[in-house]
Parts: C-alpha cells; sequence; structure tokens
C-alpha cells in the first residue's frame, strides 16, 4: 500500500491543525504524509501548542504556519477540517479526496492564567490524538 496523503485545514493554522499534523508524522507516518494549513494563517505556530506537543515527546518547534495555497499542487486522499471556519471557506481545488469534518475547540481562544490556558491545549491535543489517528487507521 502506498502512503496517503493528509491535509489538516484551521483558520490561522496554528493549533489545531498542527497539533493534528504533529501526531500523524509521530504515530502514522508509516501509512500517512501529512500537511497542514489555514485559510488565514497567523504566520506562526502557537507557542502554547508547541509547548503542549513537547510534553507528549513530539517536537512542532520547527512548523510554520501556512497558506492553503502553499499545497495547491498536492493530491490529497483526505482533507480534515478541525475548525467550522476552514469547514465553511474549504477551498475548491482539493480535488477528489476525501472531505471530512472534525471541530475541536480553539485552544488559542483560552483565557486565563498560563496554565489555565496551557491545560486548553493539553486537552486540544488529546482530543485530536483520540479522534484524529483511530479515524486514519481505520481509513
Amino acid at each position: 500500500m502506498s502512503i496517503r496523503r493528509v491535509l489538516f485545514l484551521c483558520t490561522g493554522n496554528s493549533a489545531r491543525s498542527q497539533m493534528a499534523e504533529g501526531w500523524v508524522r509521530s504515530v502514522l507516518a508509516e501509512d500517512w504524509e501529512a500537511y497542514s494549513a489555514g485559510t488565514n494563517p497567523t504566520g506562526a505556530v502557537h507557542s502554547l501548542a508547541i509547548e503542549a506537543m513537547s510534553e507528549v515527546d513530539i517536537d512542532i518547534s520547527d512548523f510554520s504556519s501556512k497558506h492553503t495555497d502553499a499545497w495547491r499542487h498536492i493530491t490529497f486522499d483526505l482533507v480534515v477540517t478541525v475548525c467550522d471556519h476552514a469547514a465553511a471557506n474549504c477551498p475548491l481545488w482539493l480535488g477528489s479526496g476525501k472531505v471530512v469534518h472534525m471541530p475541536f475547540p480553539d485552544p488559542a481562544a483560552a483565557t486565563g492564567t498560563l496554565e489555565e490556558r496551557l491545560e486548553a491545549f493539553r486537552e486540544a491535543r488529546d482530543s485530536i490524538r483520540d479522534s484524529v489517528v483511530p479515524y486514519l487507521k481505520d481509513f
């Protein structure tokens, strides 16, 4: 079986889609090539996303926030939208791959102390792992 490609789409491509890409690259790299992008990228990966992923020994510190245009030339087997805005604004060029919507709360919108905000990123990280990894294993 050949390696399949998955694109994780979000609005800012700073947290949820980056964490999903990190999980796939770490856990499913034998079967999946992972990419992420944003419909309106922030230009940076959120520092708390990097920290939360490092707690599970996944390094996304060298990842970058990219626009969907960066991957226009690639054919994807699966596109996963991880926020409602990205689902509503999903690019039309995605081709024949399946598109699935798996929304997760935006940890970057969390307020409170640093620890409370980090906890929101941990919750997103774990929810993404618990949803995305099994889905791709069964795809």
